[in-house]
C-alpha cells in the first residue's frame, strides 16, 4: 500500500501545537502505563552486540543495521526491538514477580517493505516487560493485561481531549476489548488475507485483541510472522483500534507472555531455528536461568496518530520517505516532520 491522504482531510492541530501535544501525550501515557502495570522506567541501549542472540529478528528476514566499533573487536547491531534485552535486564536488576520495567525503544528497520501511512523505517515505541509467576502464564492473565493497557490509552485520550477541545470531534475510543483468536478470524473470513480479516473484524468491534500469532493455522499459514524466541505463540497477540480517518485497523501493540523453556524448545523446532540454541541468551533461557515474563511494545508514533487525528505517521515523527510519499503529502498540504 502506498501513502495516501483521505479526501477532505485537515489536521486538527498546527505544527507547533502538534509538537507540544506529542510531548504531553507521551508523558501522560507513560505515567498511566507504569501505574497500571507496576513498571519502573529504565534506560535501554540503541544497539547490542552481534552474536549474543539479544537482538530480535522479527519475522526472520529483516537485516539489522550493523557497524564495527573502532576501539573494540566487536560488531554492534541497532536494535529491532528490545524483547530479549528486557528479559535479561529484569534478571540483572533483580525485579520480582509483579514488577516490571518500561523504556523508550528507537529502532531502524531498513527492510520495511511498506512505506505508507502507518509504516516507516524509523520505529519508536514504549517497550515494557514484567516478571510473572508460573500460574500467570494463562490466557486470562493476558486478557487482563490487555484491558489495563487499553484503559491507559483511553484515559490518555480523555485528558488530551480536555486540554485540546478540537480533538473531541474524533470521538472516543472503545474501552471494551473484543478478544478473538487468529484461527477464529480465519474461520470467519476464509477468503480474506490476514490484513483484510483484521480490517473487517475491527471495523465492527472497534477495539480488538487478536490472540495467537506466529504459529501455523489450519490453512498451514500463520496469521502473521513472529520470531520463535520471545513470545509464546499460544499466549500472545496484537492490540488494534479502528481508525476512522484512514478507514482501517491500526495495530498499536504487539505483546504477549514470553516463552518458557518448553515453549522455546517447541518453537525453535517448528521454525527450524535449532541453531540458536547455542547463543548465550537462548542457552540461559533453555536452562531456566531467566525469569518468566510478559511484555510488549506500544507504538509511540501510531498512538500519537490515533489520539491526535493524523492521517500519516510522518506527521508525528521524523524519517526518510520515498518520492511518491513526499509528493502526495505536498499535494494535500500535509507537512512531514
Amino acid at each position: 500500500m502506498k501513502s495516501y491522504i483521505p479526501e477532505n482531510y485537515k489536521t486538527l492541530l498546527g505544527i507547533y501545537d502538534t509538537q507540544k501535544a506529542i510531548s504531553l501525550l507521551k508523558r501522560l501515557f507513560e505515567d498511566k502505563l507504569c501505574a497500571v502495570l507496576s513498571l519502573n522506567r529504565v534506560s535501554a541501549p540503541i544497539f547490542v552486540e552481534s552474536g549474543t542472540g539479544l537482538n530480535d529478528d522479527l519475522n526472520g528476514v529483516e537485516r539489522p543495521v550493523s557497524f564495527d566499533i573502532l576501539r573494540s573487536d566487536k560488531t554492534a547491531q541497532v536494535v529491532q526491538s528490545l524483547a530479549k534485552w528486557k528479559r535479561m535486564a529484569l534478571k540483572r536488576y533483580g525485579f520480582y514477580p509483579g514488577k516490571g520495567l518500561c523504556t523508550d525503544m528507537d529502532a531502524i528497520r531498513r527492510d520495511e517493505d511498506e512505506l505508507d501511512n502507518l509504516h516507516s523505517v524509523y520505529v519508536d515505541q514504549w517497550d515494557w516487560e514484567k516478571v510473572i509467576l508460573p500460574e500467570n502464564r494463562t490466557i486470562d492473565y493476558l486478557k487482563l493485561t490487555v484491558m489495563d493497557i487499553v484503559s491507559a490509552i483511553c484515559d490518555t485520550q480523555d485528558t488530551m481531549q480536555a486540554i485540546y477541545p478540537q480533538l473531541q470531534c474524533l470521538g472516543k475510543l472503545e474501552r471494551r476489548v473484543s478478544f478473538v483468536t487468529s484461527q477464529q478470524l480465519e474461520d470467519m473470513y476464509p477468503g480474506m488475507t490476514p490484513k483484510e480479516r483484521e480490517n473487517a473484524y475491527t471495523k465492527e468491534h472497534k477495539t480488538v485483541f487478536i490472540i495467537g500469532i506466529g504459529g501455523a493455522l489450519r490453512s498451514g499459514k500463520p496469521h502473521d510472522g513472529r520470531a520463535p524466541d520471545y513470545d509464546d505463540w499460544t499466549l500472545n497477540g496484537d492490540i488494534l483500534f479502528w481508525d476512522d480517518i484512514l478507514g482501517c485497523a491500526m495495530e498499536v501493540s504487539s505483546m504477549g507472555i514470553r516463552v518458557d523453556p518448553e515453549a522455546l524448545d517447541r518453537q525453535l523446532k517448528l521454525s527450524g531455528k535449532d541453531d540458536r540454541r547455542t547463543l548465550p541468551y537462548h542457552k540461559a533461557l533453555l536452562n531456566g536461568e531467566l525469569p518468566l515474563t510478559i511484555g510488549g511494545g506500544i507504538g509511540q508514533s501510531r498512538l500519537s496518530m490515533l489520539l491526535l487525528g493524523k492521517a500519516h505517521i510522518g506527521e508525528v515523527q521524523a524519517s526518510i520517505w520515498d518520492e511518491d510519499t513526499v509528493k502526495v503529502c505536498e499535494e494535500h498540504g500535509v507537512m512531514l516532520l
